[in-house]
């Protein structure tokens, strides 16, 4: 435990010397929380979909959840001086840290409701399970009612808990929300994406992560052993959707700017892009085809000038997985991980 926090502490003060020292590249700063953003929801669907076994394609609700949930908290927050007396951006970064941490619990949250029945399906049926949560969460905000800037006032002289009702209830419809307070730096995003992945193989390394390996080679022979398939894939389902939403929340406060559009089944599909690129079951493959694929329009659009990439990044995206399902089905890394490249095999006595 004393290690896990000094690790924690060790890679929080090192993200944000980071931080500090790219402070002025704000080309940096965005494309470095871009890339973070999208290496969180690869590696927390990878411990679903490669780890575990299981098909979600859902994770893009889970990440609107947090933003959304993460959005309405640092609106109400950034009233009031949380710490009297300490600098502004220390209170800022508390109030960004109490809205990732309700984002990822709102969404954990809706993930063990949404897991815990439909864990029991495999296949298809799970994917078509996840694929309309997923629907039904942008449907939802869409359907809900814009903010008015005379209302809102008034609602506000009512009391925090009148505000918080009327947030909710106020989710910008397809326009979204905007003039978000913009509390991310890359340095709080990339903290995160050592936390996900140490998370992760922590996870593997435990009883339980031998349990979702079980799982994921064979579910009848794991639950014939006495292993509870169900529980152990709903807290995988949980964990996972945790890390989506606290994704989502983090992506909210450095784009200032949400849409429902921007959380759909084409978001979903990229991440699912992502892993299997990569190699199922393999969380630094994860991180490597995450990184390569976000970054690939930006050197597209270096490399074609004024070329619209955004025209051809999703058929790009079809084209490279067919590519390389036919080349390499098991993805670049398959299930192995750079960490045990160096270790050398034991030879037999």
């Amino acid at each position: 435990m004393l290690r896990t926090t000094s690790t924690l502490v060790v890679a929080g003060a090192a993200c944000a010397l980071a931080s500090w020292l790219f402070a002025s590249s704000q080309f940096f700063a965005l494309q470095a929380s871009l890339v973070g953003v999208a290496v969180i929801l690869a590696v927390s669907l990878n411990l679903i979909n490669g780890i575990t076994g299981q098909f979600s394609i859902g994770h893009g609700g889970f990440m609107g959840v947090g933003a959304y949930v993460g959005v309405v908290t640092s609106s109400l927050l950034t009233q009031f001086q949380l710490l009297p007396g300490a600098p502004q951006v220390v209170s800022d970064q508390l109030v960004l840290l109490i809205a990732l941490a309700t984002g990822g619990l709102a969404a954990g949250t809706m993930g063990f409701l949404v897991g815990l029945p439909s864990l029991r399906l495999k296949g298809d049926y799970l994917a078509i399970v996840t694929l309309g949560f997923g629907e039904i969460i942008r449907v939802a905000i869409q359907n809900t009612k814009e903010i008015a800037s005379d209302e809102l006032k008034l609602v506000q002289a009512q009391g925090i808990g009148a505000e918080l009702a009327y947030r909710v209830t106020h989710l910008g419809r397809a326009t979204g929300l905007s003039q978000i307070p913009q509390l991310t730096s890359f340095g709080m995003v990339w903290f995160w994406v050592f936390v996900v992945v140490m998370v992760t193989r922590r996870i593997l390394g435990s009883p339980h992560g031998r349990a979702l390996l079980a799982i994921r080679e064979d579910e009848v022979a794991a639950e014939a052993m006495g292993v509870d398939t169900t529980g152990y894939k709903v807290r995988a389902f949980a964990v996972a959707s945790f890390f989506a939403g606290v994704a989502g929340a983090l992506f909210a406060h450095f784009q200032a700017i949400i849409t429902p559009a921007q959380f759909d089944f084409v978001k979903s599909t990229e991440i699912v892009v992502f892993i299997v690129a990569g190699g199922l079951g393999s969380t630094s493959g994860a991180v490597v085809s995450a990184m390569a694929l976000t970054l690939l329009p930006e050197v597209m659009r270096s490399l074609f000038g004024g070329f619209n990439v955004e025209q051809i990044r999703k058929p790009l995206f079809g084209l490279l997985l067919v590519v390389i399902m036919l080349t390499r089905p098991q993805g670049l890394f398959g299930t192995h991980e750079l960490w045990d490249l160096g270790k050398r095999k034991k030879r037999p006595a």
